[in-house]
């Protein structure tokens, strides 16, 4: 019987069946980790990190040696937020093997006591802290990583967005996990980021506590070739079909960026019925949709934002990729005051994440976000 499911995941956990490619870069972080190394995992944001990390958390070569633990502080703003954060991740993964391991947690966590609920039918306790409960957030943060040193198996703890923790108003965040890290010889850390400015100089810089804690691995986008065959396949065995140099045509917009193909290909699947063919069309329409859901979303984003900035984001979303910005023919070319005022605004665009910066070239970095600005001027509102 042909499956009917939209293969294109594009939120929550990836089933290996849809997860694609990436054996060169999941076989290295397996091995890396399985030999004692800690990793400094780099790519753009949405390339797929955390699904390339929940992929090898999920093979059997970590799954039935490690415990993993997995926490995103991309929204985390201090060191009490990043605790909690990994003290629900320690919980969540924890309870599942059962009542003495949780018992044993809950013992360590100290600092907690009492203040942990539990469950009235089952008697289980729950992880019910709210942030005020972690009163000294250094205090629990040595209790959780004591309880990891003394698990019955090696741990690992992946960090997505590790880069977040220089902007903590604490100055001491560095220098206190790489403390704790450096005593622990029975856990092995991956630290995600799609800022690699930031994460280069916490592991780059010789006067920063990481300095050459950690390998380096890059993601980059799938292979052109591998991405197509994927994405044919899997229209394939669901009885529907694409042209390959239509999944073409959307890998190159996009550059193959994993999230915005996905997405795009997502939407263009549930568009298509059993024995159709996908179109040029139907993408079209796949994509205004996207757009169109995001309106509100971007329309409140350039609400926010000083004339100056905005212009340059236009001129920089036209441009795709753009170049010595500050020059007199850039400058020109999309009516901007000034190279002063082209300074101010980058530093601005990229301080808020709107634009990313690669290989001296400047491009908007949510790129349905550029494709909506592009459509906007090109209807004039």
């Amino acid at each position: 019987m042909q499956k009917d499911d939209n293969p294109f995941i594009v939120t929550g956990h990836i089933q290996p069946q849809y997860f694609c490619d990436r054996q060169a870069e999941s076989g290295r972080l397996i091995k890396l980790l399985r030999n004692g190394n800690n990793v400094v995992l780099k790519s753009d944001r949405r390339m797929g990190k955390t699904g390339l990390i929940q992929y090898c958390f999920d093979k059997p070569e970590l799954s039935k040696e490690y415990y993993t633990f997995f926490i995103d502080i991309l929204h985390t703003t201090c060191l009490q937020e990043l605790v909690h954060e990994l003290g629900r991740a320690v919980y969540d993964q924890t309870v599942p093997h059962g009542k003495k391991i949780t018992q044993r947690l809950l013992k360590a966590l100290r600092s907690l006591s009492g203040k942990m609920g539990f469950d009235a039918n089952t008697g289980m306790p729950t992880f019910s802290l709210g942030l005020g409960d972690i009163e000294h957030p250094e205090y629990t943060l040595e209790e959780i990583f004591q309880y990891l040193q003394q698990a019955d198996r090696p741990c690992i703890v992946a960090i997505d967005e590790f880069q977040q923790i220089g902007r903590y108003p604490e100055k001491n965040i560095e220098a206190l996990l790489r403390g704790h890290i450096q005593k622990i010889d029975n856990c092995r850390f991956i630290f995600a980021g799609s800022e690699k400015h930031m994460l280069g100089r916490m592991f780059d810089d010789g006067n920063r506590p990481f300095y050459k804690s950690a390998d380096s691995m890059g993601l980059e986008a799938i292979e052109r070739d591998v991405y197509i065959e994927f994405i044919c396949r899997m229209f394939d065995e669901r009885d529907r079909s694409i042209d390959k140099t239509l999944a073409e045509k959307v890998y190159d917009l996009f550059e193959g960026h994993t999230y915005y193909v996905q997405k795009t290909m997502n939407e263009a699947f549930a568009s298509t019925l059993r024995g159709e063919q996908c179109t040029d069309d139907t993408i079209h329409l796949s994509l205004q949709a996207i757009l169109d859901g995001n309106d509100m979303f971007y329309r409140e984003t350039l609400s926010r934002m000083p004339l100056r900035q905005k212009t340059l984001l236009y001129a920089i979303a036209i441009d795709g990729k753009a170049s010595q910005i500050t020059s007199a023919a850039f400058i020109k070319r999309h009516k901007l005051t000034s190279a002063s005022s082209v300074q101010t605004a980058i530093k601005k665009l990229r301080e808020d994440e709107l634009v990313v910066e690669e290989e001296k070239q400047y491009r908007v970095s949510d790129r349905f976000f550029a494709l909506w600005l592009i459509r906007l001027l090109a209807l004039g509102i």
